[in-house]
């Protein structure tokens, strides 16, 4: 097993050898299953480059990468699997340009290929977190102390809150274990649709003393409130620093890295830091290994920016 990006590389330096580990990866001992209609017999054809299914209905040809994140692109498998490697490897990910330089490829490629790695980190199925469970919401977007002066005083005239023209972010943490973050509008509707979608309803749950989350305690085992208004952060074992810590690990990777993020993507953004967060106990390599088994599901150009 390699342990880091040259060992990588020397262990699988072409495309034969990245072919035959990614279908250990995706299929139970590299047994191809065929993606049109999931018959279990399939044949070797053209050398071990592709197959054949062996279902007299189907008998479609295909290769390893058919039917995930891979499929149709002119990129060379182990450049993938560099890529794949440094971003799910950085905590605080890697920009478009510089993984360009890294793997040899246009910035234009390399951010199509970080955003279908994305869309690999996402969870497929809704997480549920059990035990106790901390809830907050942060902000994403510019300080209005970083605008035009003229800006900043039209907000003031206006009254307007700090928040306004920024994109809320929830996220919902087990302790010791997953955060949940989720791009959401405020509302108590969404709120509280969000902690019933992935908190079981035996476990405790903690947040801070926005109304929203008021009725919570009918729900759930138990509801406890930190009041930070009145400066109230730790009470015992009930705070919300867990989730405000994930949250800084998400915020310094958009400033630090990517600078900034457009709301159309931001879901995407927080997928990626979840997965990050959630496989922070393993190693790079088993993390590495982790993903290649998680690719299923194609995400074309069209799809990802709306582009005719």
């Amino acid at each position: 097993m390699f342990k880091n990006l040259h060992e990588l590389i020397a262990t699988m330096p072409d495309d034969a050898t990245c072919r035959k580990y990614l279908a250990d990866c995706r299929w139970q001992d590299g047994k191809a299953i065929c993606p049109y209609c999931g018959y279990g017999k399939c044949y070797n054809i053209e050398g071990g480059k592709r197959y054949k299914c062996g279902s007299s209905a189907c008998y479609k040809k295909f290769s390893v990468t058919v039917g995930t994140i891979f499929e149709a692109s002119n990129i060379p498998l182990n450049k993938w699997f560099m890529a794949c490697y440094l971003v799910t490897a950085h905590k605080k990910g890697i920009s478009s340009y510089q993984l360009a330089k890294d793997i040899g490829v246009s910035q234009k490629a390399s951010w199509f290929m970080i955003h279908r790695l994305r869309e690999m980190m996402r969870d497929k199925e809704p997480v549920e977190l059990n035990n106790i469970c901390e809830v907050d919401e942060t902000y994403i977007g510019g300080k209005m102390k970083n605008k035009h002066k003229s800006i900043r005083n039209k907000a003031h005239v206006e009254n307007r809150s700090h928040t306004e023209n920024k994109t809320g972010v929830m996220g919902l943490l087990e302790r010791e274990n997953k955060v949940v973050f989720k791009v959401i509008d405020s509302s108590k509707e969404t709120l509280k649709g969000m902690v019933r979608k992935h908190i079981n309803k035996k476990a405790t749950v903690i947040t801070d003393s926005l109304i929203s989350y008021k009725g919570l305690d009918k729900e759930y085992t138990a509801h406890e409130v930190v009041n930070h208004l009145q400066e109230e952060f730790v009470r015992g074992q009930f705070h919300t620093n867990s989730v405000e810590g994930a949250f800084g690990l998400l915020k310094r990777g958009i400033i630090g890295i990517y600078h900034q993020v457009s709301i159309k993507h931001l879901e995407r953004y927080c997928d990626e830091f979840a997965f990050r967060y959630n496989s922070r106990k393993i190693k790079d390599a088993d993390r590495f290994k982790m993903s290649l088994g998680l690719i299923e599901g194609r995400l074309d150009y069209k799809t990802l920016t709306g582009k005719k």
